[in-house]
Parts: structure tokens; C-alpha cells; sequence
């Protein structure tokens, strides 16, 4: 019996199976982003969820801050994490090379958006592990619903990432990205009450309500929630797709 090469390319689902396992060890290890994805969704949680520094709409303030901490940790990691870290990979030819692979352009941005979901879902059972001890009592009855528009946030959060590392200088990624964070966590509900009607095109207010309608009030997300979620999770994808460049 001898031995025959075969080569050529691995069936896709393999390649973006290796891709997605390489882009979630590369993230746990970088502490920077950890700490921003934990520690200050932790420091939000405690502090306007324990204390009387906010006014909030609710007498139930860890029902309230609760949910809105668990939509920013996924707004802190999709977008602004993912943002600043291809940002800089491209700068320094990551990407580039990763252009010559096997790899299509499609499949690395379906690799990096799938490593972040599953971090985000990992992060998101801390933090509320975290704020069950602390004394927040949410229903599961509507879980599902809760985490199909977490993923759809994280879809979102994650195309316009890419979008705009593929873009900018990251030295510009980095500010903007940090910029958009600062203004989604003033104007998105998380610590205080919103801004009225303009919330309701925020993906972080839309993904906040949404989890205390499933995971505080045990009800089912409401309508507009779900078409803002779904809006912002087609659209940030679709342009990643076609303006992300390897360089």
C-alpha cells in the first residue's frame, strides 16, 4: 500500500471550525480586554445596582441595572473589544496573511463574530452569577428569547466592529470605538433612565429592555425590540461583508 498526497482545502466548515477555536483562545488571553468585557460591567453593576448614585425608574434597582449590565458587557466585548483588536491585527499584517489561507473573507468574519458570541454567552452567565449573589432574582421562563436577541446584538456590535477596523487607522478605531461606548452607556439606559423615544433605536437600550422583559419581568420582548435588534443585526453584518478589506 502507498502512500498518495491528496492536497487541497479543507472542507470549510473544518477551517472555520479552527478559526473560531483560535480566535476565542487569542481573546481570553488578552487581560486588557477581559477587564473592560468584566471588570467595568462588574463595577456598573455594583455601584448603580447596590447604591443610590442614579435615579432609576424602578424601586427594583438590580432588576433594573441587572439586565442593562449583561446588554453592555455584550457591546463592550463585540464592538468595542472587537474593534480595537482587528483593528490592530490589520495594522500589523495579521490579516493580510490571513487573506493568503484557506480562509475566505466571509469565513474570517463568520470566525471572529462566532469567537465572540461564545465569549459573550460565557461572560453574560458570570455576570449574572454575579448579580443573582449580590441579590437580583431573574425568571427563565422566557431565556430563550433572551438570548436570541443577545445574539442578534451580538451580530450587530460585531459587523459594525469589523467594519470599521477594516476601515480606520486603529489608532481612529480605538478612539471612536471607545467614543461610541462612552455615548451608547450614557444614552442606553444602563444606569439611569434613557432619553425617551430615541432609545428606541439604540441596539444597547433595545437589548437592555428586552432582557428585563424576559429575564426581570418574566414577560415576552416586545415588538419594537425585536425589530430594532433584528434591524441592526442584519445590517452591521451585510456591511461588514462587503467593504471589510484584508489590508
Amino acid at each position: 500500500m502507498s502512500f498518495v498526497p491528496a492536497p487541497g482545502r479543507a472542507p470549510m466548515r473544518v477551517v472555520l471550525r479552527h478559526q473560531t477555536l483560535l480566535e476565542l483562545r487569542l481573546t481570553m488571553r488578552r487581560g486588557e480586554a477581559l477587564v473592560l468585557a468584566l471588570g467595568v460591567p462588574l463595577l456598573v453593576l455594583l455601584g448603580a445596582g447596590l447604591t443610590d448614585v442614579t435615579r432609576l425608574p424602578t424601586e427594583d434597582r438590580l432588576g433594573w441595572v441587572a439586565p442593562g449590565v449583561l446588554a453592555l458587557t455584550v457591546l463592550s466585548t463585540a464592538f468595542t473589544g472587537q474593534a480595537i483588536t482587528t483593528g490592530y491585527e490589520r495594522s500589523y499584517g495579521v490579516l493580510k496573511r490571513l487573506g493568503a489561507s484557506p480562509l475566505t473573507r466571509g469565513g474570517l468574519l463568520a470566525a471572529k463574530t462566532g469567537a465572540i458570541a461564545c465569549l459573550v454567552l460565557i461572560q453574560c452567565t458570570l455576570l449574572a452569577a454575579a448579580a443573582a449573589l449580590a441579590g437580583w432574582r431573574p425568571t427563565i421562563v422566557h431565556l430563550p428569547s433572551a438570548i436570541a436577541v443577545t445574539l442578534l446584538a451580538t451580530a450587530a456590535y460585531s459587523g459594525f466592529a469589523l467594519l470599521l477596523a477594516s476601515l480606520l487607522k486603529p489608532e481612529t478605531t480605538t478612539g471612536l470605538a471607545t467614543l461610541v461606548y462612552v455615548v451608547m452607556l450614557a444614552a442606553g439606559g444602563v444606569m439611569f433612565e434613557g432619553f425617551g423615544p430615541v432609545e428606541y433605536v439604540l441596539p444597547l437600550a433595545a437589548h437592555a429592555e428586552a432582557l428585563r422583559d424576559t429575564l426581570t419581568a418574566g414577560r415576552p420582548v416586545a415588538g419594537w425590540t425585536w425589530l430594532t435588534l433584528a434591524a441592526w443585526g442584519l445590517i452591521g453584518p451585510l456591511l461588514a461583508a462587503r467593504h471589510f478589506r484584508w489590508e
